[in-house]
């Protein structure tokens, strides 16, 4: 097997090569004046299956385009050079928000990424955390696996554990079944009764409006508010406000993915959130080191990708 990571996410490649206990594959980027890009491997890569790691999100350095024509360009290309298997592991995966049609002619982004995929050879795609499952599942035909992103977080949450009332909480009604999922995992965990509640909230026009709503006993308990991502920080903000205002005596946020684009990082310094939790699937440079970026830990997702190529590896890709 051979695994290489293309320049924009070199750092999460490499700590999934070292968990791995093997070395990232050499490759080669280009550059050029007006804009157009060049990508190929420096090593035979005929009749070997290949994983490559490109996250798939904004960054100072290349934008989510870049990221996405660049990962696919490299794919195409390795596949044009008879790799036996391709398998894009894809830390976060953009696009996958919009799975279904809500108005007239309205777009499926999501299907539209999985057949650029699949178009240049993909066999396999690796995420973690989607943020519909049974859509992701929906849009591919090729083989995919989402990794599971409260196995990151049940030791943080474990520790977290003083003995009072603990209850999971989505921010929203989307995340009932990951919440759910996550509370049954803990209560096996930690061998006591964990509880459950999530924030209602209606949008208007693709914008929150209105008061949210707790349901669930909150009270005098140490929530863990579980979610898969956080963009613009407001989902997170007014739903810990709403868990602070119904009594919650302790509030820590876990996310998959970690944005923070407009006001987020303004919007979350100021929510009542005692320590929040992200993966390194998108490191949070927009955070400031003070506010919520001194109560925000990281928690590496590499390991967790590297058991599931391994898996792969060893069952055959």
């Amino acid at each position: 097997m051979l695994l290489f990571a293309l320049n924009a996410s070199r750092a999460f490649g490499s700590s999934i090569a070292s968990a791995l206990g093997v070395r990232l594959s050499l490759h080669e980027e280009h550059s050029f004046e007006d804009g157009e890009h060049e990508t190929r491997p420096s090593v035979e890569v005929r009749g070997t299956d290949v994983c490559v790691v490109q996250s798939l999100h904004h960054g100072a350095d290349q934008t989510l385009s870049d990221r996405l024509s660049r990962l696919l360009f490299f794919l195409a290309t390795l596949h044009d050079h008879g790799a036996a298997s391709l398998t894009a592991v894809v830390p976060y995966l953009a696009y996958a928000r919009k799975d279904r049609r809500t108005a007239p002619y309205d777009s499926v982004s999501s299907r539209y990424l999985a057949q650029l995929f699949e178009a240049v050879g993909t066999d396999m795609l690796l995420t973690l955390e989607v943020h519909n499952p049974a859509a992701f599942d929906n849009a591919f035909r090729c083989r995919t696996i989402r990794l599971d992103s409260s196995l990151l977080f049940e030791d943080a949450a474990v520790a977290l554990d003083d003995g009072g009332r603990l209850v999971v909480v989505s921010p929203d009604p989307g995340g009932i079944k990951r919440a759910r999922s996550w509370r049954e995992a803990l209560e096996k965990r930690i061998g006591r009764s964990v509880g459950q509640a999530f924030v209602d909230k209606s949008r208007r026009a693709g914008v929150v409006a209105g008061s949210p709503i707790v349901v669930g006993d909150v009270a005098d308990a140490t929530l863990l508010v579980f979610d898969d991502m956080i963009s613009t920080g407001t989902t997170m903000a007014r739903a810990t406000c709403a868990l602070k205002d119904a009594g919650a005596r302790r509030i820590f946020a876990f996310t998959a993915h970690g944005l923070f684009v407009a006001e987020a990082p303004t919007l979350l310094s100021s929510a009542p959130i005692d320590r929040m939790f992200v993966s390194d699937t998108i490191l949070p440079l927009h955070l400031p080191s003070n506010g919520i970026g001194w109560r925000t830990e990281v928690i590496s997702a590499a390991p967790l990708f590297a058991t599931a190529i391994r898996q792969q590896s060893t069952t055959g890709m």
